[in-house]
């Protein structure tokens, strides 16, 4: 079986950050939740062209999402309400906008923002919005997963979720838009309780609501530039304490302790 490589480093110049480049340097907002995560990854990620591995394509979540996107659109267009915003007592429709394929749309920048005291243009492409009868937007993010338990956003790592709805949020009241505290996730859950497969995944379906608070952006990108302009080894110290929770610098960290064994013992090292 032919094999095709889909890690490849490190990136071109035209994708990495240059500290003395006039032109904004476009950062997304799952770019911005690595930074949160570990900022020694977003800069070598950004500045060197060094991603983290890539993780293998959800293939049966992105199919849920495009039924679930095109599901609401029926609603869209008859300006009605989806039975599910009924079930969670959701008071919204849909929102009618010409902008919506380019809003989900992350390859073409999704919803963007020129934030101009980093020179960073921020963008992200977001599952779905709603309106409100304020005239509120409401972000709406699709997710899927099979698990026995009732689907919640209590995890600790599902912090990264909450961010990225805060996210759409900021960028939606950036470009001009009143938006809704209370952004929601439409949560699949795929039911393995069923006697039999019979060629169908069905799922039970919830709606979480979440009170997003977008305070902490600004100062997280005024950080994540602070972060890109620094020389390599001062960003390795400034970096070193976050690095010790990150699973990706610690496997570094331990490769390079062995490279240094082998480099020792035998005058030769890892390739």
């Amino acid at each position: 079986m032919a094999f095709e490589s889909r890690y490849n480093p490190p990136r071109g110049d035209s994708w990495r950050y240059n500290p003395k480049a006039v032109k904004p340097y476009e950062l997304s907002r799952s770019k911005i939740d690595l930074f949160m995560n570990c900022p020694r990854c977003f800069y070598l990620d950004a500045r060197e062209g060094i991603a983290q591995p890539p993780g293998f394509p959800f293939n049966l979540n992105s199919a849920v999402d495009e039924l679930l996107k095109k599901e609401f659109d029926i609603h869209r267009a008859k300006k009605t309400t989806h039975p599910l915003m009924k079930e969670y007592g959701v008071d919204a429709v849909p929102y009618q906008t010409k902008l919506m394929d380019e809003w989900r749309d992350a390859l073409r920048g999704g919803v963007r923002f020129l934030h101009e005291p980093t020179n960073f243009i921020v963008k992200g492409g977001l599952d779905d919005v709603w309106e409100n009868p304020n005239g509120e937007l409401i972000v709406v993010d699709y997710k899927a997963t099979s698990k026995k338990s009732e689907v919640n956003l209590d995890a600790d790592w599902q912090i990264g979720y909450k961010r990225q709805v805060e996210v759409y949020q900021w960028l939606l009241r950036k470009n001009g838009y009143k938006v809704d505290n209370t952004a929601y996730f439409v949560y699949c859950n795929g039911d393995t309780d069923k006697e039999a497969f019979d060629g169908k995944l069905e799922f039970n379906i919830k709606i979480i609501p979440h009170k997003g608070d977008d305070s902490w952006i600004e100062g997280a990108l005024l950080e994540a530039k602070k972060t890109l302009d620094m020389d390599i080894e001062d960003m390795m110290v400034m970096t070193t304490k976050k690095a010790q929770s990150c699973d990706y610098c610690k496997y570094r960290e331990a490769i390079r302790q062995v490279q240094a064994k082998i480099k020792k013992s035998k005058g030769k090292i890892i390739r």
